[in-house]
Protein backbone atom coordinates (compact mmCIF):
# COMPACT_ATOMS: atom_id res chain seq x y z
CA UNK A 1 0.00 0.00 0.00
CA UNK A 2 2.89 2.11 1.02
CA UNK A 3 4.33 1.59 -2.09
CA UNK A 4 1.36 2.23 -4.34
CA UNK A 5 0.74 5.24 -2.57
CA UNK A 6 4.09 6.54 -3.14
CA UNK A 7 3.54 5.41 -6.80
CA UNK A 8 0.25 7.92 -7.04
CA UNK A 9 2.00 11.11 -5.39
CA UNK A 10 4.69 10.89 -8.16
CA UNK A 11 2.44 10.78 -11.34
CA UNK A 12 2.17 12.76 -13.66
CA UNK A 13 -1.54 11.83 -14.33
CA UNK A 14 -2.61 11.99 -10.26
CA UNK A 15 -3.98 15.49 -11.19
CA UNK A 16 -5.96 14.20 -13.59
CA UNK A 17 -7.22 11.55 -11.75
CA UNK A 18 -8.38 13.95 -8.64
CA UNK A 19 -9.61 16.22 -10.62
CA UNK A 20 -11.91 13.35 -12.87
CA UNK A 21 -12.65 12.20 -8.91
CA UNK A 22 -13.93 15.32 -7.97
CA UNK A 23 -16.11 15.79 -10.89
CA UNK A 24 -17.15 12.36 -11.13
CA UNK A 25 -18.31 12.52 -6.99
CA UNK A 26 -20.27 16.25 -7.57
CA UNK A 27 -22.21 14.41 -10.13
CA UNK A 28 -22.99 11.62 -8.25
CA UNK A 29 -24.25 14.13 -6.05
CA UNK A 30 -26.60 15.69 -8.23
CA UNK A 31 -28.00 12.57 -9.51
CA UNK A 32 -29.14 11.02 -5.79
CA UNK A 33 -29.83 15.06 -4.74
CA UNK A 34 -31.50 16.32 -8.15
CA UNK A 35 -29.92 19.61 -10.37
CA UNK A 36 -29.32 22.05 -7.85
CA UNK A 37 -31.98 24.79 -7.63
CA UNK A 38 -30.71 28.26 -7.48
CA UNK A 39 -31.91 30.03 -4.12
CA UNK A 40 -29.74 33.21 -3.83
CA UNK A 41 -29.94 36.07 -5.12
CA UNK A 42 -26.26 35.69 -6.15
CA UNK A 43 -27.09 32.38 -8.10
CA UNK A 44 -29.40 34.12 -10.72
CA UNK A 45 -27.20 36.79 -11.42
CA UNK A 46 -24.41 34.19 -12.47
CA UNK A 47 -26.80 32.39 -14.02
CA UNK A 48 -27.78 35.66 -16.35
CA UNK A 49 -23.85 36.36 -16.90
CA UNK A 50 -23.61 32.15 -18.06
CA UNK A 51 -26.31 32.94 -20.12
CA UNK A 52 -24.88 36.11 -21.32
CA UNK A 53 -21.76 34.99 -22.32
CA UNK A 54 -22.79 31.57 -23.96
CA UNK A 55 -24.93 33.55 -26.31
CA UNK A 56 -21.38 34.97 -27.84
CA UNK A 57 -22.00 38.57 -25.26
CA UNK A 58 -20.55 40.05 -22.95
CA UNK A 59 -23.58 42.08 -22.12
CA UNK A 60 -27.10 42.78 -23.28
CA UNK A 61 -28.74 45.73 -24.22
CA UNK A 62 -31.36 47.46 -21.69
CA UNK A 63 -34.83 46.22 -22.00
CA UNK A 64 -37.32 49.13 -22.67
CA UNK A 65 -39.18 48.36 -20.25
CA UNK A 66 -36.60 47.48 -18.05
CA UNK A 67 -37.83 49.01 -14.85
CA UNK A 68 -40.34 46.20 -15.11
CA UNK A 69 -37.07 43.59 -14.64
CA UNK A 70 -35.05 45.20 -11.66
CA UNK A 71 -33.49 43.19 -9.32
CA UNK A 72 -30.95 41.97 -6.97
CA UNK A 73 -27.32 42.24 -7.88
CA UNK A 74 -28.21 42.93 -11.32
CA UNK A 75 -27.48 46.31 -13.25
CA UNK A 76 -29.86 47.80 -16.15
CA UNK A 77 -28.48 50.52 -16.96
CA UNK A 78 -26.20 51.17 -19.33
CA UNK A 79 -26.49 47.76 -20.16
CA UNK A 80 -28.41 44.63 -18.77
CA UNK A 81 -25.77 42.15 -16.53
CA UNK A 82 -24.75 41.04 -13.36
CA UNK A 83 -22.40 43.24 -11.18
CA UNK A 84 -20.42 40.57 -10.63
CA UNK A 85 -17.02 39.70 -12.25
CA UNK A 86 -17.44 37.74 -14.85
CA UNK A 87 -14.74 34.34 -13.90
CA UNK A 88 -17.89 32.49 -12.41
CA UNK A 89 -19.92 33.43 -15.23
CA UNK A 90 -17.41 32.10 -17.50
CA UNK A 91 -17.05 28.77 -15.61
CA UNK A 92 -20.92 28.33 -15.53
CA UNK A 93 -21.02 29.24 -19.02
CA UNK A 94 -18.82 26.54 -20.11
CA UNK A 95 -21.40 23.78 -18.90
CA UNK A 96 -24.28 25.67 -20.82
CA UNK A 97 -22.74 25.54 -24.00
CA UNK A 98 -21.79 22.11 -23.65
CA UNK A 99 -24.42 19.95 -21.76
CA UNK A 100 -27.04 22.43 -21.36
CA UNK A 101 -26.43 22.55 -18.07
CA UNK A 102 -24.86 25.39 -16.28
CA UNK A 103 -24.22 23.15 -13.33
CA UNK A 104 -21.47 20.98 -15.18
CA UNK A 105 -19.75 24.19 -15.48
CA UNK A 106 -19.38 24.43 -11.69
CA UNK A 107 -18.60 20.77 -11.19
CA UNK A 108 -15.66 21.48 -14.26
CA UNK A 109 -14.16 24.32 -12.15
CA UNK A 110 -14.19 22.10 -8.70
CA UNK A 111 -12.11 19.33 -10.54
CA UNK A 112 -9.50 22.08 -11.58
CA UNK A 113 -9.43 23.47 -8.48
CA UNK A 114 -8.55 19.97 -6.30
CA UNK A 115 -6.20 19.37 -9.59
CA UNK A 116 -4.59 22.78 -8.73
CA UNK A 117 -4.17 22.36 -5.00
CA UNK A 118 -3.01 18.69 -5.47
CA UNK A 119 -0.49 20.66 -8.06
CA UNK A 120 0.23 23.52 -5.81
CA UNK A 121 0.99 21.12 -2.56
CA UNK A 122 3.17 19.07 -4.50
CA UNK A 123 5.42 22.20 -4.58
CA UNK A 124 5.32 22.30 -1.11
CA UNK A 125 5.03 18.74 0.85
CA UNK A 126 6.31 14.99 -0.13
CA UNK A 127 3.97 13.60 -2.76
CA UNK A 128 1.70 11.20 -0.10
CA UNK A 129 1.18 14.32 1.61
CA UNK A 130 0.26 16.71 -0.88
CA UNK A 131 -1.98 13.56 -2.61
CA UNK A 132 -3.59 13.76 0.67
CA UNK A 133 -3.83 16.85 0.73
CA UNK A 134 -5.50 16.80 -2.97
CA UNK A 135 -7.73 13.89 -1.92
CA UNK A 136 -9.28 15.97 1.16
CA UNK A 137 -9.76 18.84 -1.19
CA UNK A 138 -11.97 16.40 -3.02
CA UNK A 139 -13.83 15.28 0.12
CA UNK A 140 -14.26 18.63 1.56
CA UNK A 141 -14.90 21.08 -0.92
CA UNK A 142 -15.87 19.10 -3.63
CA UNK A 143 -18.83 16.40 -4.11
CA UNK A 144 -21.65 17.89 -1.80
CA UNK A 145 -20.24 21.02 -0.48
CA UNK A 146 -22.19 24.79 -1.70
CA UNK A 147 -19.07 25.16 -4.18
CA UNK A 148 -20.00 22.44 -5.87
CA UNK A 149 -23.68 21.79 -5.85
CA UNK A 150 -24.84 25.38 -6.35
CA UNK A 151 -24.01 28.37 -8.86
CA UNK A 152 -22.12 30.95 -6.24
CA UNK A 153 -19.04 30.34 -6.87
CA UNK A 154 -15.68 29.34 -4.72
CA UNK A 155 -13.70 26.82 -6.81
CA UNK A 156 -12.77 29.49 -9.52
CA UNK A 157 -10.94 31.92 -7.12
CA UNK A 158 -9.54 28.75 -5.15
CA UNK A 159 -7.87 27.66 -8.37
CA UNK A 160 -6.44 31.01 -9.12
CA UNK A 161 -4.82 30.53 -5.44
CA UNK A 162 -3.63 27.41 -6.02
CA UNK A 163 -1.70 28.57 -9.36
CA UNK A 164 -0.27 31.64 -7.70
CA UNK A 165 1.21 29.90 -4.36
CA UNK A 166 2.35 26.38 -6.66
CA UNK A 167 3.36 28.98 -8.86
CA UNK A 168 5.85 30.68 -6.41
CA UNK A 169 7.49 27.53 -5.11
CA UNK A 170 7.93 26.41 -8.38
CA UNK A 171 10.04 29.65 -9.76
CA UNK A 172 12.33 29.52 -6.18
CA UNK A 173 13.02 25.96 -7.08
CA UNK A 174 13.08 25.90 -11.22
CA UNK A 175 12.89 29.73 -12.64
CA UNK A 176 11.49 28.65 -15.45
CA UNK A 177 8.87 30.94 -17.47
CA UNK A 178 5.98 28.01 -17.49
CA UNK A 179 5.89 28.60 -13.29
CA UNK A 180 6.07 32.42 -13.93
CA UNK A 181 2.94 31.55 -16.74
CA UNK A 182 1.18 29.60 -14.01
CA UNK A 183 1.45 32.37 -11.33
CA UNK A 184 0.20 34.94 -13.96
CA UNK A 185 -2.63 32.47 -14.70
CA UNK A 186 -3.58 32.57 -11.01
CA UNK A 187 -3.52 36.41 -10.74
CA UNK A 188 -5.85 36.82 -13.59
CA UNK A 189 -8.43 34.51 -12.42
CA UNK A 190 -7.93 36.18 -9.03
CA UNK A 191 -8.88 39.33 -10.37
CA UNK A 192 -11.81 38.14 -12.55
CA UNK A 193 -13.20 36.09 -9.70
CA UNK A 194 -12.37 38.03 -6.50
CA UNK A 195 -10.52 40.61 -7.02
CA UNK A 196 -10.37 42.21 -3.50
CA UNK A 197 -8.91 39.22 -2.07
CA UNK A 198 -6.85 38.62 -5.06
CA UNK A 199 -4.67 41.90 -3.85
CA UNK A 200 -4.34 41.02 -0.74
CA UNK A 201 -2.97 37.31 -1.45
CA UNK A 202 -0.57 39.16 -4.58
CA UNK A 203 0.81 41.99 -2.29
CA UNK A 204 3.14 39.14 -0.08
CA UNK A 205 3.73 36.58 -2.37
CA UNK A 206 4.73 39.66 -4.99
CA UNK A 207 7.10 40.54 -1.70
CA UNK A 208 8.39 37.43 -1.12
CA UNK A 209 9.68 36.93 -5.00
CA UNK A 210 11.28 39.98 -5.28
CA UNK A 211 13.29 39.34 -2.31
CA UNK A 212 14.08 36.17 -3.30
CA UNK A 213 14.81 37.89 -6.85
CA UNK A 214 17.02 40.03 -4.92
CA UNK A 215 18.87 38.61 -2.00
CA UNK A 216 17.23 35.15 -1.58
CA UNK A 217 19.56 31.89 -1.83
CA UNK A 218 20.06 30.44 -5.23
CA UNK A 219 18.46 33.30 -6.52
CA UNK A 220 18.76 33.06 -10.65
CA UNK A 221 21.23 35.84 -12.36
CA UNK A 222 19.46 39.31 -13.29
CA UNK A 223 19.44 38.26 -17.14
CA UNK A 224 17.36 35.07 -16.38
CA UNK A 225 14.81 36.25 -13.80
CA UNK A 226 14.04 39.37 -16.71
CA UNK A 227 13.80 36.35 -18.89
CA UNK A 228 12.02 33.72 -17.21
CA UNK A 229 10.00 35.64 -14.83
CA UNK A 230 9.59 39.06 -15.07
CA UNK A 231 8.64 39.33 -18.45
CA UNK A 232 6.15 36.43 -18.49
CA UNK A 233 4.89 37.58 -15.48
CA UNK A 234 4.43 41.07 -16.98
CA UNK A 235 2.83 39.79 -19.84
CA UNK A 236 0.47 38.48 -18.06
CA UNK A 237 -0.26 41.18 -16.03
CA UNK A 238 -1.22 43.22 -19.21
CA UNK A 239 -3.31 40.80 -20.51
CA UNK A 240 -4.98 40.52 -17.05
CA UNK A 241 -5.61 44.84 -16.85
CA UNK A 242 -6.47 45.04 -20.95
CA UNK A 243 -9.08 41.41 -20.03
CA UNK A 244 -10.38 44.11 -17.01
CA UNK A 245 -10.99 47.23 -19.01
CA UNK A 246 -12.23 45.78 -22.25
CA UNK A 247 -14.96 44.18 -19.96
CA UNK A 248 -15.77 47.05 -18.17
CA UNK A 249 -15.94 49.40 -21.23
CA UNK A 250 -18.26 46.44 -22.93
CA UNK A 251 -20.34 46.35 -19.53
CA UNK A 252 -20.26 49.86 -18.21
CA UNK A 253 -18.85 52.19 -20.95
CA UNK A 254 -15.78 52.98 -19.18
CA UNK A 255 -12.92 50.68 -18.55
CA UNK A 256 -12.12 52.08 -15.15
CA UNK A 257 -15.79 51.43 -13.36
CA UNK A 258 -16.47 48.27 -12.46
CA UNK A 259 -20.72 46.51 -13.23
CA UNK A 260 -20.39 46.11 -9.30
CA UNK A 261 -19.67 49.73 -8.85
CA UNK A 262 -22.42 51.29 -10.66
CA UNK A 263 -25.12 48.58 -8.89
CA UNK A 264 -24.04 49.62 -6.27
CA UNK A 265 -24.37 53.32 -7.03
CA UNK A 266 -27.21 53.06 -8.26
CA UNK A 267 -28.48 50.63 -5.72
CA UNK A 268 -26.64 50.60 -2.53
CA UNK A 269 -26.41 52.29 0.44
CA UNK A 270 -24.41 50.08 3.23
CA UNK A 271 -20.73 49.68 1.69
CA UNK A 272 -19.23 46.78 1.54
CA UNK A 273 -16.54 47.94 4.00
CA UNK A 274 -17.65 48.51 7.67
CA UNK A 275 -14.77 52.40 7.78
CA UNK A 276 -17.04 53.33 4.78
CA UNK A 277 -20.10 56.02 5.24
CA UNK A 278 -23.68 55.23 4.22
CA UNK A 279 -24.27 56.25 0.92
CA UNK A 280 -27.47 58.93 0.23
CA UNK A 281 -30.74 56.25 -0.76
CA UNK A 282 -31.88 56.13 -3.94
CA UNK A 283 -35.27 56.43 -4.90
CA UNK A 284 -36.74 53.25 -5.67
CA UNK A 285 -38.59 51.65 -8.19
CA UNK A 286 -39.86 48.81 -5.74
CA UNK A 287 -40.30 47.91 -2.80
CA UNK A 288 -38.49 44.91 -2.30
CA UNK A 289 -35.34 46.32 -3.49
CA UNK A 290 -35.86 49.42 -1.20
CA UNK A 291 -36.47 47.22 1.86
CA UNK A 292 -33.18 45.21 0.79
CA UNK A 293 -31.25 48.20 0.32
CA UNK A 294 -32.62 50.51 3.20
CA UNK A 295 -33.37 47.76 5.93
CA UNK A 296 -31.91 44.58 5.49
CA UNK A 297 -28.57 44.96 4.48
CA UNK A 298 -28.14 47.77 7.10
CA UNK A 299 -28.48 45.44 9.44
CA UNK A 300 -24.86 43.89 9.95
CA UNK A 301 -23.25 47.46 8.93
CA UNK A 302 -24.80 49.20 11.64
CA UNK A 303 -23.87 46.64 14.31
CA UNK A 304 -20.44 46.19 13.50
CA UNK A 305 -20.02 49.61 13.36
CA UNK A 306 -20.09 48.93 17.52
CA UNK A 307 -17.13 47.16 19.75
CA UNK A 308 -20.01 44.09 20.93
CA UNK A 309 -21.52 44.33 17.49
CA UNK A 310 -18.25 43.77 15.70
CA UNK A 311 -17.23 41.12 17.95
CA UNK A 312 -20.35 39.27 18.10
CA UNK A 313 -20.29 39.34 13.86
CA UNK A 314 -16.85 38.33 13.60
CA UNK A 315 -17.62 35.24 16.34
CA UNK A 316 -20.21 34.75 13.39
CA UNK A 317 -18.01 35.07 11.08
CA UNK A 318 -15.12 32.58 12.47
CA UNK A 319 -17.80 30.06 12.91
CA UNK A 320 -19.10 30.22 9.08
CA UNK A 321 -15.11 29.80 8.02
CA UNK A 322 -14.61 27.21 10.51
CA UNK A 323 -17.10 25.12 9.48
CA UNK A 324 -16.52 25.47 5.67
CA UNK A 325 -12.58 24.74 6.02
CA UNK A 326 -12.00 22.99 8.96
CA UNK A 327 -14.25 21.48 11.49
CA UNK A 328 -12.67 19.08 14.17
CA UNK A 329 -11.09 16.86 11.56
CA UNK A 330 -8.45 19.86 10.45
CA UNK A 331 -8.73 21.60 13.28
CA UNK A 332 -6.60 19.31 15.75
CA UNK A 333 -3.66 19.53 13.18
CA UNK A 334 -3.28 22.89 14.00
CA UNK A 335 -2.42 22.18 17.13
CA UNK A 336 1.20 21.62 15.59
CA UNK A 337 1.31 25.32 14.48
CA UNK A 338 4.33 26.13 17.00
CA UNK A 339 6.06 23.57 15.02
CA UNK A 340 5.51 24.89 11.50
CA UNK A 341 6.37 27.98 12.02
CA UNK A 342 10.17 27.24 12.19
CA UNK A 343 10.01 26.71 8.78
CA UNK A 344 9.80 29.96 6.76
CA UNK A 345 7.44 28.82 3.91
CA UNK A 346 5.05 27.55 6.68
CA UNK A 347 5.36 30.65 8.22
CA UNK A 348 4.94 32.59 5.08
CA UNK A 349 1.65 30.55 4.27
CA UNK A 350 0.34 31.34 8.19
CA UNK A 351 1.26 35.04 7.96
CA UNK A 352 -1.05 35.17 4.30
CA UNK A 353 -3.96 33.54 5.63
CA UNK A 354 -3.94 35.77 8.66
CA UNK A 355 -3.70 38.65 6.14
CA UNK A 356 -6.61 37.65 4.25
CA UNK A 357 -8.95 36.43 7.45
CA UNK A 358 -8.43 40.32 8.72
CA UNK A 359 -10.76 40.79 5.69
CA UNK A 360 -13.85 39.56 8.61
CA UNK A 361 -12.84 42.93 10.60
CA UNK A 362 -13.71 44.79 7.52
CA UNK A 363 -16.74 44.24 5.64
CA UNK A 364 -19.93 43.97 6.53
CA UNK A 365 -21.37 40.20 5.36
CA UNK A 366 -18.55 37.30 4.79
CA UNK A 367 -19.12 33.69 3.39
CA UNK A 368 -16.36 31.32 2.95
CA UNK A 369 -15.92 32.12 -0.50
CA UNK A 370 -14.58 35.41 -0.04
CA UNK A 371 -11.63 33.70 1.52
CA UNK A 372 -11.04 31.16 -1.24
CA UNK A 373 -7.49 32.27 -2.64
CA UNK A 374 -6.18 30.94 0.55
CA UNK A 375 -8.26 27.50 -0.09
CA UNK A 376 -5.09 25.97 -0.79
CA UNK A 377 -2.86 27.29 1.92
CA UNK A 378 -5.57 26.02 4.65
CA UNK A 379 -5.32 22.94 3.49
CA UNK A 380 -1.41 23.26 3.25
CA UNK A 381 -1.15 24.32 6.67
CA UNK A 382 -3.87 21.30 8.10
CA UNK A 383 -1.95 18.31 6.19
CA UNK A 384 1.69 19.44 7.32
CA UNK A 385 0.40 19.54 10.89
CA UNK A 386 -0.97 15.88 10.12
CA UNK A 387 2.55 14.78 9.19
CA UNK A 388 3.84 16.28 12.30
CA UNK A 389 0.96 14.29 13.99
CA UNK A 390 1.85 11.41 12.00
CA UNK A 391 5.77 11.37 13.63
CA UNK A 392 4.11 11.70 17.26
CA UNK A 393 5.00 8.52 19.65
CA UNK A 394 4.46 8.23 22.69
CA UNK A 395 5.76 5.50 24.90
CA UNK A 396 7.75 3.79 21.97
CA UNK A 397 3.78 3.51 20.52
CA UNK A 398 3.05 5.52 17.22
CA UNK A 399 -0.38 7.23 18.74
CA UNK A 400 0.12 9.76 16.17
CA UNK A 401 -1.07 7.55 13.20
CA UNK A 402 -4.13 6.51 14.82
CA UNK A 403 -4.64 10.57 15.28
CA UNK A 404 -4.15 11.07 12.22
CA UNK A 405 -6.43 7.70 10.76
CA UNK A 406 -9.05 8.72 13.43
CA UNK A 407 -9.41 12.66 11.73
CA UNK A 408 -9.34 10.87 8.62
CA UNK A 409 -11.81 8.57 9.63
CA UNK A 410 -13.87 11.98 11.03
CA UNK A 411 -13.88 13.67 7.99
CA UNK A 412 -16.20 11.66 6.08
CA UNK A 413 -18.70 12.75 8.10
CA UNK A 414 -18.42 16.10 6.09
CA UNK A 415 -19.71 14.86 2.85
CA UNK A 416 -22.15 13.07 4.22
CA UNK A 417 -23.69 15.86 6.22
CA UNK A 418 -23.42 18.46 3.53
CA UNK A 419 -25.53 15.67 0.79
CA UNK A 420 -28.17 15.47 3.35
CA UNK A 421 -28.57 19.35 3.10
CA UNK A 422 -28.70 19.21 -0.62
CA UNK A 423 -31.32 16.49 -0.40
CA UNK A 424 -33.48 18.80 1.96
CA UNK A 425 -32.53 21.79 -0.09
CA UNK A 426 -34.89 19.76 -3.28
CA UNK A 427 -38.19 19.94 -0.87
CA UNK A 428 -41.22 20.74 -2.64
CA UNK A 429 -42.05 23.44 0.04
CA UNK A 430 -39.16 25.57 -0.49
CA UNK A 431 -39.80 28.40 -2.77
CA UNK A 432 -37.16 27.92 -5.40
CA UNK A 433 -38.41 24.76 -5.61
CA UNK A 434 -42.09 25.78 -6.63
CA UNK A 435 -40.24 29.11 -8.71
CA UNK A 436 -37.96 26.39 -10.80
CA UNK A 437 -41.36 24.09 -11.43
CA UNK A 438 -43.88 26.90 -12.75
CA UNK A 439 -40.91 27.83 -15.24
CA UNK A 440 -40.42 23.90 -16.50
CA UNK A 441 -44.51 23.68 -16.54
CA UNK A 442 -44.70 27.13 -18.53
CA UNK A 443 -41.74 26.48 -20.33
CA UNK A 444 -42.60 22.75 -22.14
CA UNK A 445 -46.32 23.88 -22.88
CA UNK A 446 -45.16 24.97 -26.40
CA UNK A 447 -46.29 28.78 -25.81
CA UNK A 448 -44.50 31.58 -24.64
CA UNK A 449 -45.73 33.43 -21.38
CA UNK A 450 -45.30 36.84 -19.52
CA UNK A 451 -45.63 36.24 -15.50
CA UNK A 452 -46.36 39.49 -13.58
CA UNK A 453 -45.17 39.03 -10.00
CA UNK A 454 -46.98 40.85 -7.55
CA UNK A 455 -45.56 40.41 -3.96
CA UNK A 456 -47.71 40.34 -0.60
CA UNK A 457 -47.01 42.02 2.69
CA UNK A 458 -45.40 38.93 4.20
CA UNK A 459 -43.29 38.33 1.51
CA UNK A 460 -39.59 37.98 2.52
CA UNK A 461 -37.11 39.82 0.02
CA UNK A 462 -34.99 36.75 -0.11
CA UNK A 463 -37.14 34.87 -2.41
CA UNK A 464 -36.80 36.69 -5.30
CA UNK A 465 -38.86 35.11 -8.47
CA UNK A 466 -37.81 38.18 -10.63
CA UNK A 467 -35.26 36.77 -12.26
CA UNK A 468 -35.07 36.71 -16.63
CA UNK A 469 -32.87 35.36 -19.33
CA UNK A 470 -30.30 37.18 -21.04
CA UNK A 471 -32.89 38.26 -24.02
CA UNK A 472 -36.07 38.84 -22.34
CA UNK A 473 -37.84 39.05 -25.71
CA UNK A 474 -37.01 35.88 -26.73
CA UNK A 475 -37.04 34.04 -23.42
CA UNK A 476 -40.42 31.50 -23.39
CA UNK A 477 -41.27 32.88 -19.87
CA UNK A 478 -40.65 36.57 -18.92
CA UNK A 479 -40.50 37.63 -15.13
CA UNK A 480 -41.44 41.11 -14.32
CA UNK A 481 -42.66 43.00 -11.22
CA UNK A 482 -46.45 44.42 -11.13
CA UNK A 483 -46.66 48.07 -10.93
CA UNK A 484 -49.45 50.78 -11.40
CA UNK A 485 -52.18 50.25 -13.57
CA UNK A 486 -50.25 52.76 -16.80
CA UNK A 487 -47.11 50.46 -16.79
CA UNK A 488 -48.51 47.04 -16.47
CA UNK A 489 -50.81 47.77 -19.42
CA UNK A 490 -47.47 49.37 -21.11
CA UNK A 491 -46.01 45.75 -20.10
CA UNK A 492 -49.13 43.95 -21.28
CA UNK A 493 -49.60 45.47 -24.70
CA UNK A 494 -45.44 45.55 -25.05
CA UNK A 495 -45.42 41.12 -24.70
CA UNK A 496 -49.41 41.23 -26.21
CA UNK A 497 -48.86 38.01 -28.30
CA UNK A 498 -47.95 35.97 -24.82
CA UNK A 499 -49.99 34.55 -22.36
CA UNK A 500 -50.08 36.77 -19.59
CA UNK A 501 -50.30 35.73 -15.74
CA UNK A 502 -50.70 37.34 -12.53
CA UNK A 503 -48.40 35.75 -9.98
CA UNK A 504 -49.11 36.47 -6.20
CA UNK A 505 -46.53 35.76 -3.78
CA UNK A 506 -46.33 35.66 0.12
CA UNK A 507 -44.47 34.29 2.82
CA UNK A 508 -47.52 32.00 4.48
CA UNK A 509 -49.23 31.31 1.23
CA UNK A 510 -48.65 29.11 -1.56
CA UNK A 511 -47.61 31.51 -5.20
CA UNK A 512 -50.95 31.58 -6.78
CA UNK A 513 -51.39 32.14 -10.34
CA UNK A 514 -54.04 33.29 -12.44
CA UNK A 515 -55.04 34.67 -15.80
CA UNK A 516 -53.47 37.83 -15.83
CA UNK A 517 -56.99 40.87 -17.15
CA UNK A 518 -55.44 43.04 -19.51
Amino acid sequence: MHSVVRAAGRSKLTPVVIGALAFAGSGLVAAIAGIPIPAVHDEYSYLLAADTFSHGRLTNPTHPLWVHFETFHVIQQPTYMSKYPPAQGMALALGQVATGQPIVGVWLSVALMCAAIYWMLRAWLAPRWALLGGLLAVLLWGFASYWSQSYWGGAVAATGGALLFGGLRRIVRQPKARNAIAMGLGLLLLAHSRPFEGLLVSLPVAAALLIWMLAGKGRPSAQVSMARIVMPLLAMLVLTAASIGYYNYRVTGDPFKTPYQVHEETYGIAPFFIWQRLRPAPEYNHEPLRIYHTERNLVGYEQQRTTAGLLSRLVRKLDKFWGFYLGIALTIPLLALPWLLRDRWMAFAVFVCLLVLSEMFLVAPFFPHYVAPIACLIMLIAVQGMHYLWRWRWRGKPVGRWVVAALLLLSLRTPVVALLEDVRSHDPSNWNVQRARLLQQLASDGERHLVVVRYGPKHHVDREWVYNAADIDRAPVVWARAMDDTRNRQLTDYFQGRKAWLLIVDQDDAPHLTPYER
